[in-house]
């Protein structure tokens, strides 16, 4: 009753989160959800912090790896600083306008994920099957005018996806089954004709989605029909020791925003632990998925690490 009565003294929408469950289990929640948060800033934050101190690290892969860690810690604190505050208050009502500015840099920050992550395919395709015209291809500048590339074309392209949203009108209840605004349980409460809407939805989650798993998918069979025409087993090993990890990070994200974006959204509990595991868990785990099977990246933070020592007994 308190939340229907809620819904008619806000202009916005309520963000029922999971407010089905006990308090108990809440609490729950917001402490495991604060660690992960605290886990993944620290860690992207590092991981960014030492390939920019580094200058062993300032190659194409970790230029784009920078980037990514950059992306991720935005990405996270789009959705995790007010699902924190969801999980406690009693007041879950969120702006018309703070939902459209959520929604906005949600959208964008996953599809700018995507489709940096498919162009770290491309790269490792480029320094594997490719080697000798790697340092042309993917030259600074190209790595650069790729990289702002990619950023232009996310901010634009999801803008005119957020203006078809906000146009909506929104009669039916002000309830959001899910602890962030997100496109599908928006849509769900518009009493307007949302047919434009899908097709937007649709033709972004192609052109974010699957265009770049195409390109990753493409690289990767080009890459590991390469290796194993290597004689070398060290040059094997070392090939693919170079693709696993962001391999692994392709595997998290796009496995679980595909499951999310091209199912039927009905509001179960099914979409928001999907969607928890997209936002918050996938940002923790990459920086340690790199860390820790980068043998440069793990050289460059002991060398970091011993410096401070030194200075620090000095």
């Amino acid at each position: 009753m308190g939340l229907e009565n809620q819904t008619h003294a806000v202009n916005g929408f309520i963000l029922l989160g999971f407010s089905d469950l006990s308090k108990q289990i809440q609490q729950f929640l917001f402490v495991l959800l604060l660690l992960i948060y605290i886990l993944a800033l620290m860690g992207n934050l590092l991981v960014f912090t030492i390939l920019t101190v580094d200058p062993s690290l300032h190659t194409p892969m970790f230029f784009f790896l920078r980037n990514l860690s950059f992306l991720e810690i935005c990405f996270t604190t789009v959705t995790a600083p007010r699902t924190l505050v969801v999980l406690l208050a009693e007041d879950r009502s969120i702006s018309f306008f703070g939902c459209a500015l959520q929604m906005y840099f949600f959208f964008f920050f996953a599809s700018e994920e995507c489709v940096l992550l498919g162009i770290m395919a491309y790269d490792r395709y480029i320094a594997i099957c490719n080697p000798l015209r790697y340092s042309v291809v993917m030259s600074n500048k190209r790595c650069v005018v790729m990289a702002v590339g990619s950023w232009i074309m996310s901010v634009v392209l999801q803008f005119g996806q957020i203006t078809f949203v906000i146009s909506l009108s929104f009669c039916r209840s002000k309830l959001i089954h899910h602890f962030f605004c997100d496109g599908p349980p928006i849509l769900r409460l518009s009493c307007s004709d949302i047919y434009v809407n899908e097709i937007l939805r649709l033709a972004a989650s192609v052109f974010f989605l699957l265009i770049p798993f195409v390109v990753i998918l493409s690289s990767y069979i080009y890459i590991i029909s390469t290796v194993l025409r290597m004689h070398s087993k060290d040059g094997r090993s070392k090939a693919f020791s170079t693709c696993s990890s962001h391999l692994a990070v392709v595997t998290l994200f796009f496995g679980t925003l595909m499951l999310a974006y091209f199912q039927q959204n009905t509001g179960s509990a099914n979409e928001r632990i999907v969607a928890f595991i997209y936002c918050f868990v996938n940002p923790m785990l990459n920086p340690l998925i790199y860390s820790l099977r980068s043998k440069e990246v793990k050289g460059a933070l002991r060398r970091r690490l011993w410096e401070k020592m030194s200075l620090f007994r000095l």
